[in-house]
C-alpha cells in the first residue's frame, strides 16, 4: 500500500455513531469522491464501513477501530478484537495505537504485531504515535510506517499541533526514524498539505478539512 499512496493525499472517511453521517453507505460515498477528487487511499473506521468502501472504490484502504476501554486512553485499534475485525475487512494496511500508554488488559503492542504477522503477513502496520520516542520504538517493533496521528492528543502533548513551528514536530521525526512517515493531524489547507510533503512525508493523511461537513461548519459560523 505504501508504494501506492506515497507523495500522495489519503483521505479520512470517518464518522462516530452520535455524529449525522455515521453510515457505511455515506462513508463509501464519500470514498467515491475522494477517489474521483485525486485520494490516493482512504483512511476509515471499522469493519462495516471499510468493507462498503471496498465496494465502491478500488483505493487502498488504512483501516482502524475506534473502541472506548474502561481506564484506558488507548482506542484505536485497542486489542486483538479489533484486529480481528480489521483482518476481516479486506484493508491493506492497520493502524494502531502506538504510543507509550497502557492497553486494555495490559496486552503489549508486540503481541499484536506479532500476531498480524502470523495471520496475515501482507498487511502492512502504520504507528499512530505522538513523541519521536514512540517512532523509534514503533521502528524497533517492526511497523511498516510510522503517522503523526496522535500528536497533541495524548495527556503528555496535550494542546500541540502538528504544524506548530513550521511542523517541527514532523520534521523531528522525519529525521529521527528510517521508516516512511506519514503526516496526519489537524492538516487543514492544500498549502499546509503541500508543506508536508515537501518536508518529506511520504503521504499525507486529511480528514476534517474535507470529510466532516459538521466541523466544516462550524469553522464559518463560529466567527459570524
Amino acid at each position: 500500500m505504501l508504494d501506492r499512496i506515497r507523495e500522495g493525499l489519503v483521505v479520512s472517511c470517518q464518522a462516530l455513531p452520535h455524529e449525522p453521517l455515521h453510515s457505511p453507505f455515506i462513508m463509501s460515498k464519500l470514498a467515491l469522491a475522494a477517489e474521483q477528487g485525486g485520494a490516493l487511499g482512504i483512511r476509515a473506521n471499522s469493519r462495516d464501513d471499510i468493507i462498503a468502501i471496498k465496494q465502491e472504490v478500488s483505493l487502498p484502504v488504512i483501516g482502524i477501530v475506534k473502541r472506548n476501554y474502561v481506564d484506558c486512553d488507548v482506542f484505536i485499534t485497542a486489542t486483538f478484537k479489533e484486529l480481528d475485525e480489521l483482518l476481516e475487512s479486506g484493508c491493506e494496511m492497520i493502524a494502531m495505537d502506538a504510543t507509550s500508554r497502557e492497553r486494555p488488559g495490559g496486552v503489549k503492542l508486540s503481541q499484536l504485531i506479532a500476531y498480524c504477522r502470523e495471520m496475515n503477513p501482507h498487511v502492512q502496520l502504520m504507528a499512530d504515535v505522538s513523541t519521536v520516542e514512540e517512532a523509534l520504538e514503533a521502528e524497533k517493533l517492526g511497523f511498516d510506517c510510522v503517522s503523526t496521528t496522535l500528536y497533541g492528543y495524548t495527556q503528555y502533548t496535550s494542546g500541540r499541533k502538528l504544524y506548530d513551528e513550521d511542523f517541527s514536530f514532523l520534521k523531528a521525526v522525519l529525521e529521527a526514524v528510517r521508516l516512511p512517515v506519514i503526516a496526519e493531524g489537524n492538516v487543514m489547507t492544500p498549502e499546509m498539505y503541500k508543506r508536508c510533503l515537501t518536508l518529506g512525508a511520504a503521504s499525507v493523511v486529511v480528514g476534517g478539512a474535507i470529510t466532516r461537513p459538521l466541523e466544516i461548519t462550524r469553522r464559518f459560523t463560529i466567527i459570524a
